[in-house]
């Protein structure tokens, strides 16, 4: 009978010491992923579940031990929800932590400068990780919604990339991205520079669209800026291509053509003087700061060379001969 008990002794010793092993090698070994792997843990999903979704996507053989592991870190009521990013090499032990720092995966959506607000919609709805609530609503209702009633959405956002975790509503999204073209656009008022021929903050804001649109050289801007202020100044009108383009919408073909140029919309800056009504795109920060502080120099004038660049001239028989070289040659 001793002999028995002794051998049941050795038996559980062994079973006992195996188990310890393969437990042991289970929380410290590698993962099974070989890439980036995303795993999500819903609100109110409890451990058992966990375990066995990790199972299911291939994360882990051994759910019991994944069980076992977040009860002996005093882990299996602290699990975040939220979606994760796992590196590879990442160790059950590991994930473990990560869960319970909470630490989910950020996701990114660049706002472009330059975009209308219509396309910043697109790419909103577009988006898989964003839950969805503007489909369907009017620009109005959006603002609503953003907390500026009464505020035209054009330009009114800030270009910029912003990061969420999944789930994150679209709503929020362009509620940040106003709240920094607010501020931003506030601080770049208070610093401009004395003698600008704009009243306030959203006329500025309504130029910065235009430069953002007639040129992506960040050495250009204040020299177009200076243009269109000593226009202003000047009671010229600013005759500016993208602002015919915004005012045809969807009639725009690609090509501007003359009588284009004589369509009586309220942004034909051919045909009204002074600033169109709304900004016609968002302009980024380098823009804004460009108006803000224009060059000083003489030029009313500038036509686009076709690489990017523009000749800039102060005298209509300049820009003539500019146009001539520039824009008659090449088209011929």
């Amino acid at each position: 009978m001793s002999r028995l008990i002794g051998l049941f002794v050795i038996f559980a010793s062994l079973c006992t010491g195996w188990l310890w092993m393969d437990y042991q090698d289970a929380v410290d070994s590698p993962l099974d992923n070989r890439e980036t792997a995303y795993f999500e843990i819903f609100k109110g999903q409890g451990l058992a579940a966990i375990a066995e979704a990790l199972s299911v996507q291939g994360l882990i053989q051994k759910p019991y031990w994944f069980r076992l592991l977040a009860y002996a870190e005093h882990a299996a009521t602290h699990l975040k929800y939220g979606e994760y990013e796992i590196q590879p090499g990442t160790t059950m032990r590991q994930l473990v932590a990560l869960f319970v720092s909470g630490k989910v995966r950020q996701h990114a959506l660049t706002f472009v400068e330059g975009w209308r607000f219509k396309q910043m919609l697109a790419a909103l709805n577009q988006h898989p990780a964003l839950t969805h609530r503007l489909a369907g609503k009017s620009d109005e209702e959006i603002m609503v919604l953003v907390g500026a009633s009464g505020e035209n959405a054009e330009g009114e956002f800030y270009p910029d990339t912003y990061f969420f975790t999944k789930g994150t509503e679209d709503i929020e999204l362009l509620k940040r991205a106003h709240h920094t073209m607010r501020l931003l656009l506030e601080r770049e008022w208070q610093g401009r520079v004395e003698g600008l021929p704009l009243t306030n903050p959203y006329e500025a804001l309504i130029l910065a669209s235009i430069v953002e649109k007639e040129t992506a050289r960040a050495d250009e801007r204040p020299l177009i800026s200076g243009v269109f202020s000593r226009r202003l100044a000047q009671g010229m009108l600013l005759q500016t291509d993208p602002t015919v383009i915004y005012g045809m919408g969807n009639e725009f073909d690609g090509d501007i053509r003359k009588e284009d140029l004589g369509r009586d919309t309220p942004y034909n800056t051919y045909v009204h003087p002074g600033l169109p009504p709304t900004p016609i795109a968002m302009p980024g920060l380098a823009s804004i700061h460009a108006v803000l502080h224009p060059d000083t120099g003489a030029s009313l004038y500038f036509v686009a060379r076709g690489d990017g660049s523009h000749v800039f001239s102060s005298t209509l028989n300049d820009h003539q001969r500019a146009v001539e070289q520039f824009q008659i040659n090449r088209h011929e």
